[in-house]
């Protein structure tokens, strides 16, 4: 019977914290104004998998990339947690190999040109052949760890534009990398470089299933 009743009650516990935190992730997300910008599912899964990192250098700014939304949409959200905002809001692409306008496929492998999912930290500056960029490092291993090897990093492109959506009804694409618009590259790098924390989210049951921070 004491054995029954603890059972119930550790079950009781998890669901009732579960609740708790979703309740929380959701008064968040309204404060914040992320409704009609990306779906509260997306963002739980950021808030949640943001929280679950330990000793983070930056507990205050959270980037999600929403690359379920087609690229003719923003689908870059840089979002202060403290201060329930968002600071800014963008244009970005994916991989020339993960989809036209739309990611549907993903990869972690060298010269795939593809996107990869999941949480990263951010790194250093740095001006090489697209300018003004942003090195990332993957903290999900076999999904986005290979980030520095595969040369994924944030960086400015003339494809990403309102013009180029016109001409195409799409962004152009890179080799993998998040790529911005060239007028807004420089102020989202030094917004978010140096140790704060990335989440690209993709329509993706592999990496949900395999993911260390989405539970």
């Amino acid at each position: 019977m004491k054995k029954w009743y603890s059972r119930v009650l550790v079950f009781m516990i998890v669901i009732s914290s579960s609740v708790f935190s979703n309740s929380n992730a959701l008064k968040l997300y309204n404060k914040i104004g992320l409704k009609n910008k990306i779906g509260f599912e997306v963002f739980e899964y950021a808030f949640n998998g943001f929280r679950s990192i330990k000793n983070k250098t930056n507990d205050s700014i959270l980037t999600i990339i929403d690359y379920s939304k087609p690229s003719s949409e923003n689908r870059l959200y840089i979002i202060d947690l403290k201060a329930k905002k968002i600071i800014s809001e963008s244009l970005v692409a994916h991989g020339r190999n993960s989809g036209e306008n739309e990611a549907i496929a993903f990869s972690n492998v060298k010269n795939s040109k593809k996107s990869s999912l999941g949480f990263y930290k951010t790194a250093e500056t740095y001006t090489g052949k697209h300018g003004y960029s942003l090195k990332l490092d993957g903290l999900e291993e076999n999904i986005n760890d290979n980030a520095r090897e595969r040369a994924i990093v944030i960086h400015g492109a003339w494809y990403v534009s309102e013009e180029f959506i016109n001409k195409h009804g799409r962004l152009g694409r890179s080799w993998g990398c998040p790529a911005l618009p060239l007028n807004i590259n420089k102020k989202i790098i030094d917004i978010i470089n140096n140790g704060t924390y990335l989440y690209i989210h993709g329509d993706d049951n592999s990496y949900l299933k395999n993911s260390k921070y989405i539970k």
